[in-house]
């Protein structure tokens, strides 16, 4: 039997008022691959914390009992040595550690840790700055390692291949669902149909109830007026023969019982919600937006430089109208570039005229004035109150959210709202530069549909698997200098 690495009981967190982890048992097992999901916000990198030890809970007691790694995006690399190979494998410069890039940063400390064995490993979203290439490389250092793996992560690509368990944290609780992502969700769905086949259970017998006792009181309604319209004749007779006066009285208050009891029946019925209903939401353009050229960008024999570097050599292309164009290729390849030139309208390229472009790019986003969340969206938009909300509650942007001030957003929450103005927007080219990095897997989710139910052109540059297979009309793979239509 897999002997227990860790052990959490009686668990409690909160953050100012709010609970954010209440866990009364948690086991992790020697062998467990588990991945953890949750809205941004819900606790998961807490929840890791509390088993690194790194944090102290408020209540109860973790019992950590093998050695285990951590890894997490914020933590800069430490000093130690790494296996030659895996230098090479990742890419890893040599050069100064203080001149890494984020993602340089991400494979050195994923090296650092696959250097080493580890009975345990703790990994908190580690893919966000990888690109196909090293998220591959990822996957088969794990597919076959020998030991507990805890994984926080986005990506239900790498989910589906490394794990066989999910905890879900979510209002606080973890619930586990067993198998990987994929089986996660089927999960859900099939307790979404079960949740429904009940509710309409409930409704049913609900109205059967209410309609039998509502049909029980006309009934003695019928009775007292039967006894109120008596003749004189037919009173003095009745006052004659008191046991039928008492046997009408008994059989009237019999059917008010009756009607009485269904109706508590009624009350302790267990009430069970309808699920939640997902809404699709259309993204439909104004006359004034609408684009008529079959394809609003085009490059003729274009020549794009780094330095001396040359990342494209006499590329020529043609973005179709109302397609989502996904372009992909290894970190450094130039995908961010291209898409510079694009909305510099550099040489080469050519853009209708009435293009107007809409961008996101990585963690930028600046927000010039005191706002709210809602006032916000709704300067930059031409939809309705109703349209606005919808959209901001898909990207979890509920309640008291609205009212937020736009200038004390979380980078996560001002990501969210950048995402959402654009959708909103008065546009119809998207230019959307890894648009799910910092998204949790359901926000992901929500970006799918808007960008299925978008009518604009969307040009974006993404590493995430799931996503690009679900959003992409066509592909095209940046690579030896040439930009190379990979699927369409």
């Amino acid at each position: 039997m897999e002997h227990v690495c860790i052990e959490m009981e009686n668990i409690e967190w909160s953050f100012l008022d709010r609970v954010i982890l209440n866990i009364p048992r948690l086991a992790v097992h020697q062998f467990d691959r588990i991945g953890i999901v949750g809205k941004n916000g819900a606790g998961k990198s807490t929840l890791l914390k509390l088993m690194n030890g790194q944090l102290k809970p408020e209540k109860g007691q973790v019992k950590r009992l093998i050695d285990f790694a951590y890894f997490d995006q914020l933590s800069t690399p430490e000093k130690s040595e790494i296996e030659y190979e895996l230098k090479g494998k990742l890419s890893i410069p040599d050069t100064e550690r203080e001149n890494f890039s984020g993602g340089e940063q991400t494979r050195l400390k994923l090296a650092q840790i696959f250097s080493n064995y580890h009975e345990g490993l703790l990994i908190d979203e580690p893919t966000t700055h990888l690109d196909a290439e090293g998220i591959q490389f990822f996957i088969e250092e794990l597919t076959y390692y020998y030991g507990a793996l805890i994984i926080v992560s986005h990506d239900r690509y790498v989910l589906d291949q490394l794990v066989t368990k999910i905890w879900e944290v979510e209002d606080g609780k973890v619930t586990e669902y067993t198998g990987n992502y994929s089986d996660y969700v089927a999960q859900k769905e099939l307790q979404k149909k079960q949740q429904q086949e009940q509710h309409e259970k409930y409704v049913k017998e609900k109205s059967r109830l209410m309609k039998a006792a509502e049909e029980k009181m006309k009934k003695a309604e019928k009775i007292t007026q039967a006894n109120g319209q008596m003749s004189k004749k037919q009173a003095k007779a009745k006052a004659n023969k008191m046991f039928m006066t008492k046997s009408k009285d008994t059989s009237q208050k019999a059917v008010q019982r009756a009607a009485k009891a269904m109706e508590q029946r009624v009350e302790q019925l267990e009430v069970v919600e309808a699920p939640k209903e997902e809404q699709t939401i259309r993204f439909h353009q104004s006359s004034a937006l609408q684009l008529y050229n079959k394809f609003p960008i085009m490059a003729d024999r274009l020549t794009l430089k780094a330095g001396k570097k040359i990342l494209l050599e006499e590329a020529s292309f043609q973005f179709p109208l109302g397609k989502t164009i996904a372009i992909t290729g290894k970190n450094g390849s130039g995908k961010t570039m291209l898409l510079r030139h694009v909305l510099q309208r550099g040489e080469g390229i050519t853009i209708s005229p009435k293009a107007v472009i809409g961008v996101y790019e990585q963690m930028d986003y600046h927000f010039p004035k005191d706002e709210s969340v809602f006032g916000f969206m709704k300067a930059r938009s031409d939809y309705d109150d109703s349209k606005i909300r919808s959209v901001l509650h898909s990207m979890s942007f509920t309640g008291n959210d609205l009212r937020k001030n736009v200038r004390e957003l979380s980078g996560g929450e001002s990501i969210r709202l950048v995402l959402c103005q654009l959708f909103l927007g008065r546009y119809n080219v998207l230019v959307l530069d890894e648009p799910t990095n910092f998204l949790d897997v359901f926000c992901i989710e929500a970006l799918e549909q808007f960008l299925k139910n978008y009518e604009g052109t969307v040009l974006l540059v993404s590493h995430d698997r799931t996503f690009l297979d679900r959003v992409a009309d066509c592909e095209y793979v940046l690579e030896h200098q040439k930009l190379i239509l990979k699927r369409d």
